[in-house]
């Protein structure tokens, strides 16, 4: 009837094991990526980013031209 220290124990060892193999997260990494700001409202974007996308930002969201959000960006 005592299978909750085996349950226990085992959570820990998992924990370990988990903790030694390290994070796969990418979170971290795509914070860090995000080094394009638009100049209106300081959105962060994906330095991967395309002008296409990067102007439609400027249009739809400041009507505004690229150039005028994303100073510094070339297409």
């Amino acid at each position: 009837m005592g299978n909750g220290a085996k349950a226990a124990q085992k959570r820990e060892r998992n924990a370990d094991k988990n903790a030694a193999k390290g994070s796969k997260s990418q979170a971290k990494v795509n914070e860090a990526a995000k080094s394009i700001i638009c100049a209106t409202c300081k959105q962060t974007f994906l330095i991967t980013t395309r002008a296409p996308a990067l102007e439609q930002h400027a249009v739809d969201k400041h009507n505004k031209t690229m150039a005028d959000c994303f100073p510094g960006v070339t297409k």
